[in-house]
């Protein structure tokens, strides 16, 4: 027996749909930020930089090492989830857990997505994995290739259990996992340059007529910036609106390409 007691309007009516017969999707994206270089002992950050080391000039040996530290945000064992925005694809409400310390959410009347301030990465991750085991299916851009590998090693390392070990499954499937990604690039049928070429979500979005998540100016290079100056809510927002760019995606795909083989 569940108890509702407990659960305000707005979550109610965001599980609603699971007590249909069709089963609800989520559609979710993340957001990530380097952990600091001090956070790896001198082993891990030679062999990080090891690329960079082998160069004999100083200025390109300082270049390398640049480059290589801005890609610490795409690997989980270098970074960290800050953000997961959430969006039942049926009823368009949802949930935006963000990693902040002492947030005070603003006064105003609650809207259909909820924004959760978290003071850990391992809450956040717990109260994601909680939510999603509620979900039949799950939407995401680029989800097979990055978010998903990265929330599982996230939690791996943080001992958070993961109560969804099948979205990485049957790569030619849209159940449960469908990855807009793949399905615009009808699985990479034309590789890099072909017809069927992979954009990312800013470039999909202009061309079907959705407002672009960049159209605010804020992008996921911003992020570690962000979170520097602590203007986390920002980051929620600029995550939330990916993924309200997403299920407008997912369901021109649905309406357009679903099918296609």
């Amino acid at each position: 027996m569940i108890d509702f007691r407990g659960l305000s309007i707005l979550v109610l009516f965001f599980w609603l749909p699971l007590f249909h017969s069709v089963m609800a999707t989520l559609v979710f994206d993340i957001e990530t930020s380097a952990l600091p270089l001090e956070a790896f002992d001198d082993a891990q950050q030679e062999y990080l930089f090891r690329e960079a080391a082998k160069l004999e000039a100083a200025t390109a040996r300082e270049a390398r090492r640049e480059e290589i530290h801005k890609l610490f945000n795409l690997w989980p064992l270098t970074a960290r989830v800050v953000c997961i925005a959430m969006l039942n694809t049926e009823s368009l409400r949802g949930q935006v857990l963000f990693l902040a310390e002492d947030h005070e959410e603003a006064a105003g009347e609650p809207g259909p997505v909820e924004f959760i301030a978290c003071p850990d990465e391992a809450e956040l991750l717990a109260a994601f994995w909680d939510v999603a085991r509620r979900y039949e299916s799950i939407v995401t851009f680029n989800g097979r290739g990055f978010d998903v590998p990265f929330i599982y090693l996230r939690s791996a390392v943080l001992h958070v259990p993961i109560t969804r070990k099948d979205w990485l499954g049957y790569r030619f499937a849209t159940e449960p996992h469908c990855d807009l990604a793949e399905q615009f690039t009808f699985y990479g049928v034309s590789g890099r340059d072909g017809a069927a070429r992979r954009f990312n979500l800013d470039f999909y979005c202009k061309t079907f007529g959705i407002e672009s998540p960049k159209a605010q100016g804020v992008t996921g290079a911003d992020v570690n910036q962000l979170m520097a100056k602590g203007r986390h809510r920002e980051i929620a927002e600029y995550c939330l609106r990916d993924v309200q760019a997403t299920a407008s995606l997912y369901r021109l795909w649905k309406e357009r390409l679903a099918g296609i083989k």
